[in-house]
């Protein structure tokens, strides 16, 4: 199981508006980028929108971004796109048998784990922006 692509697809746009913000970033375009569905890339701006990360106008094409690249982080599109409910990266199996020793035991003993380890993925994703993504998408291409 892994982390629903909305979350990379988020950033490609995002990224993608930054890059293209001289032209039209269409669901059109950003699909053609993404090598997707037109519908899928406007289901996933609705939720970069609501969660005020880009703006769009009703009837007109294109995006364009709603806040500084500086001030959007990956753990702001993260949230934005729905990947997992709050503290609910992981799940555990719910009903183990509790005759058994670790049936009885397995939940308590991995639970801490498993919240440690989506706080500290959510740490490092709040320490990215997008301008830092964008950044470095331009300097590889430069290196080519």
């Amino acid at each position: 199981m892994s982390i629903s692509s909305r979350f990379s697809v988020g950033i490609h746009i995002l990224a993608l508006i930054e890059l293209n913000k001289d032209g039209v970033s269409s669901s059109e375009f950003l699909a053609g980028s993404v090598n997707t569905n037109p519908t899928l890339i406007r289901k996933i701006m609705g939720m970069l929108k609501k969660a005020g990360l880009i703006e769009v106008k009703p009837g007109i094409a294109g995006a364009k971004l709603a806040k500084d690249l500086s001030s959007i982080t990956l753990l702001d599109v993260y949230k934005a796109v729905d990947v997992v409910q709050e503290k609910e990266l992981f799940n555990v199996h719910e009903n183990p048998h509790p005759d058994c020793p670790v049936g009885r035991n397995i939940q308590d003993s991995i639970n801490p784990v498993l919240a440690a380890a989506q706080l500290a993925m959510e740490k490092v994703l709040g320490n990215v922006t997008i301008e830092d993504i964008v950044k470095d998408i331009v300097e590889k291409e430069n290196l080519k």
